[in-house]
This record gives structure tokens, sequence and C-alpha cells, in this order.
């Protein structure tokens, strides 16, 4: 059903079961369970999916080693349980992440460490060799019966400087673990919506749309793609709007303080030297103001973040100056020799997590975990509010079932089935082996007759969902895209028909990583525009005005140099 057919059964039959505010992580997974319980839903984002905290994390899949010292040994339980069920289940964009730490010290921390574990202090200290050791052991411990990933190992200054002859000679020793990062989050919510409108016919997602108002039963949505608004009737509303959770109560005449939001910057850079120096791993570290601090090989970049500050409005939050600076500094505590520049940056982006409203001391004490908190009926809306406070990206699965369950409690439905071991789109039937991926590539080439390197590239970039891709191209001409790499017109155009594309931004920053590897110019943004407006019928005035729309957002949110030439690699 398309979007105007869509919007037009709404309008003639308003009644459903579940309005989910929201189109982040959280709101999607628990979009996909209900879909899955065949209870009828409509997903609503004011934006485009993924677009708000959900797109601006630092792509990882972990457990939160630094939260066991904050004594929340449940929600490292969840979300390393939670984080091997994402390898397994979505295999084509969830990495297995090896992680360093470089030590500095022996055995500091070991008086503040169980201080705060008590509650007794609330300052970072910097924490040595045997802090360190007791926390990697503890992380272990909790997915000993689910091991899917190797155990910590410690090594010497000697052979750490060793395997990086860069790194900071004060060092004592390093840790090595292992968590798991996202090259495609974005990528990952999208093909979470696209299973749950397979498993159901009652349930859909709308980008663009936005709750404005409420009277009694009835919910007044706002279409910003065609500016007209339209009634649902709810039985029950999921606010999953992140850090404009309050916000969104507001719109239903709804007054809360849920959410006490603060902003994490990144950036992304395009440095060799930087790139070779991590030898494929993370490094994660502790600065000297406290906050843990990390930077990884995205493809053939560098991502480095992150920054922990408190912000009030959401919609202010942009990647300072200020802050480029101090993650530029972040690298030479780890590599002192090596020397990156604001000209070395491609991307730049910053979004707030939706954290609970507290009074801790510090923004880094201020819990990870997730809660739902309820507004019952009252007079001016007739049905519960259940708001989704908190959370971290690997949780997203079990908070969705949390959420779920209440649901289904409310509605006095059974639950049919779990999530626990669902694929998520190009995970299914993915194959995991190195001779398993090469029957399944031979495969696809007797049957598409296309050129062996393009179907592996369709394969990393989609997984096994690269066989739709793959037989789309192979159904039409397909040309090439001159100014971007890897890319040519059918696939673009599957995308833009198949997963809900209504600007070019969506998918420069939400279909694809082109954005923020820094891969496209003024020229490719042209070009990717004209190729979607053929598919979606646009008229060359709306395509002239989408390129511009789009060099607007990554000049003056992302702070990308669109006047200069894209650097390709070959």
């Amino acid at each position: 059903m398309n979007r105007e057919a869509l919007l037009q059964q709404y309008k003639e039959n308003p009644a459903l079961s579940v309005l989910i505010i929201g189109g982040g992580v959280n709101g999607i997974g628990t979009f996909r369970d209900l879909a899955l319980q065949g209870i009828d839903v409509l997903l609503v984002e004011k934006s485009d999916f993924c677009s708000g905290a959900s797109a601006a994390s630092s792509h990882m899949a972990h457990g939160g080693l630094r939260y066991l010292e904050n004594a929340e040994f449940r929600l490292v339980r969840e979300a390393l349980t939670e984080r091997n069920r994402l390898l397994q289940n979505a295999p084509h964009y969830v990495k297995p992440l090896p992680t360093t730490i470089p030590i500095f010290r022996w055995f500091s921390g070991m008086l503040n460490a169980p201080l705060k574990f008590f509650q007794l202090r609330d300052k970072g200290s910097e924490r040595g060799a045997l802090i360190i050791k007791a926390g990697l052991t503890m992380y272990d411990m909790f997915t000993r019966g689910q091991q899917t990933l190797p155990t910590h190992k410690f090594a010497l200054q000697k052979e750490s400087l060793k395997k990086r002859p860069k790194l900071n000679p004060k060092i004592v020793s390093t840790a090595t673990y292992y968590d798991a990062w996202m090259p495609y989050p974005e990528r990952i919510c999208m093909e979470l919506i696209l299973d749950a409108e397979a498993l159901s016919s009652d349930a859909h997602a709308l980008n663009y749309v936005s709750a404005v108002g409420v009277d009694g039963d009835a919910v007044t949505l706002r279409d910003h793609l065609s500016g007209q608004d339209f009634t649902v009737t709810p039985q029950i509303v999921i606010n999953a709007a992140g850090p404009w959770i309050d916000i969104a109560n507001q719109a239903m005449d709804t007054k809360t303080k849920f959410i006490g939001g603060t902003k994490g910057s990144h950036i992304v850079v395009d440095h060799p030297e930087l790139y070779e120096s991590n030898a494929g791993h993370e490094m994660f570290f502790e600065n000297t103001d406290g906050r843990i601090c990390l930077f990884f090989p995205l493809e053939d970049r560098v991502l480095i973040g992150t920054t922990d500050i408190p912000i009030d409005n959401p919609d202010d939050a942009v990647c300072t100056d200020e802050e480029i600076d101090y993650m530029l500094s972040l690298v030479k505590v780890v590599f002192p020799s090596i020397n990156v520049t604001p000209d070395d940056i491609v991307f730049r982006f910053a979004g707030v997590r939706p954290l609970p409203a507290s009074d801790a001391a510090t923004p880094g004490q201020i819990s990870r975990d997730h809660s739902i908190k309820v507004v019952e009926p009252n007079k001016t809306t007739n049905f519960p509010i259940l708001s989704l406070v908190g959370g971290k990206w690997t949780t997203f699965r079990a908070f969705s079932e949390q959420v779920t369950d209440k649901v289904l409690l409310r509605l006095g439905k059974p639950r049919r089935d779990n999530t626990q071991t669902m694929a998520i789109g190009g995970g299914k039937d993915y194959p995991t082996t190195t001779n398993a991926r090469q029957d399944w590539l031979n495969q696809l080439q007797t049957e598409t007759n296309l050129d062996r390197s393009r179907l592996t590239t369709l394969f990393d970039r989609y997984g096994t969902r690269a066989r739709d891709i793959a037989f789309a191209i192979m159904d039409g001409d397909d040309i090439p895209l001159a100014h971007v790499p890897d890319y040519s017109s059918r696939e673009i155009g599957f995308i833009a028909e198949q997963e809900k594309v209504e600007h070019v931004d969506d998918f420069l920053l939400r279909r694809s990583l082109l954005a923020m590897l820094g891969k496209v110019d003024r020229a490719g943004i042209n070009e990717i525009s004209h190729v979607i407006g053929a598919v979606l019928d646009w008229s060359e005035t709306r395509i002239n005005e989408e390129v511009e729309h789009a060099q607007s957002i990554l000049q003056e949110k992302h702070g990308v140099d669109l006047q200069s030439s894209v650097k390709i690699d070959s």
C-alpha cells in the first residue's frame, strides 16, 4: 500500500489498537514485536526513521563496561545478552569489535571504584590495571553461558608498543576485550520496519508525520509532506519520541518531566595514519576529565567520540567547535605523535541521549537503563500513554519486549511469539562461514549473471537482501553512477521505492553511509537526486529543491565541505 492510500485508509477508518509516536530504535522495535503478535499498530515519526537519538550513537553494540562501577549489574547482563543476540540475528550489520584499553597506572582507582559502587563518591578517577582487570573478569562472567566472543587479555608495555609503535609510551599495559559495532544502525531500523510490515497487514509506519493535538479519544496527526491533518483513535499510545518525549506529551495536552537528556557529539575523520595505528581495534579509554572516550575504524575512516553535555532542547543539538577541539585532543592521549586536525574531518554529528530526569552530580552518573512511565487516561485523553524513557541501542529488543508485554496485558491479548532469535532483514539465512558465503554468491551470480565484485559489494552492503536488489538490477537498464562510488541507478531506485525515501537526505544519511564517510559532493547529490526523482516521479523543480535541501543539511548540520571534490579510494 502506498503512502497516499495508507493515509486515506486512516482517514476513513481511524480506529486502531496502538499508536506509536517516534521512529527511533525503541519505537521501531516495539512496532515489530506488536506486529508479530498480530496487533494493529501505526508508527509515526516527525522526521525520517532513525534520524534522532538512534542515528547519533557511537555505532556500538555493547554491554557497558563502565556501568559495573555504578552497580548496574542487571543492565550489563541484559545488554551483553542482547549484544550477542544482535550478532546472531543481524550478522550483516553487527560485527565483532576487538577493543583495546591503554592503561597508564597499575593501582589507580582502587579506592574510588568501591566508593562509587556504594554511591559514596560521584567524581571520576583514573582506573588502573587491577580495577580494569576486575571489571573485565566480571564482564566475561556475565556471558559465560552464551559466550560468542573471546574473553579478555592483557599485554604488558613492551608487547603493546610492538603491536602499536605510536601508542603512548607512558602506558604500563593494555587490555583487549570484545564488544560489537554497527556500521549501519539506520539500516537496522529500516529493515526492522520492513520486517514488521511483512509480518502483518495491520502494521504500518509513516515518516514525516507527527502528533499535534488530542481530543478525548482522538489524536490529531499532521502529514508534513502534504500539510494535511487527520485523526486516529487508538486504545493505547506509546510515546517513543526519545529526547522529545516531554514535548510529544505536551502536544497531547499531557505535562511530564521524564527526560533529562545529554548531548553526545562525534566526528568522522579521513586519516590513514590514525586508521593504521588502531590496528583494526577500537581504542577505549578514560580522558583526564573522567569522560569515557573512544575511536575506531568505520570502513576506511575513523569515528571519534564522544561528549556528554546536559542540554534542554534536543533540536539545538549540534557538534560545536569546542567539542571538536576536545575530541581531537583525545587522539593525543593515546597516540601523542599523531596529529589530527579539523581539515581531516569529513562529517560531524550530535544527538541527545533520552536519559531520565536526574539530579546526578555528573552526566556520566545518570543511568542508561530503561523504564516505562505510564500516564493513565485523564480529563483530556481517554487512553493511556506509555512513555519509553532511557535505554541503549543494544537493549532495544529487550525493552521492546517489555513494552509489548504491557500492551498485550492491557489489550487482553496473549503473546504469540517472541523476537529472541528472529533474524533482522538481510540477516535472514545469512551465510556465516567463508565457504557458505562463496556458495551463496556463486548461486546468485549464476541466477543473475551480474559481475562477481558487484554482487560482493551488494552482499557487504545489504546481507542476503542483496538478492532482491540484484534481481531488480538485472530487470532493466542499470547505469553506474559517475560521481558516486560503487552505486548504480537501479540499486538507488530500488532503495528509494522500497524503503520509504521521501527526501534525498533520507538516502544520503540513513539508507547509505555516503554522507557520513564523506564520499558525496555536489555533483553526486545532483546525480542521486535525479535518480530518485525519476523513480518517485518528481518534477525538475522538486529535484532542484531536494538538491538544495540536502546540501544545506550536510553543510549546516554536519559540517560537510561540498566545495572540495570527494576523495574516492580505489
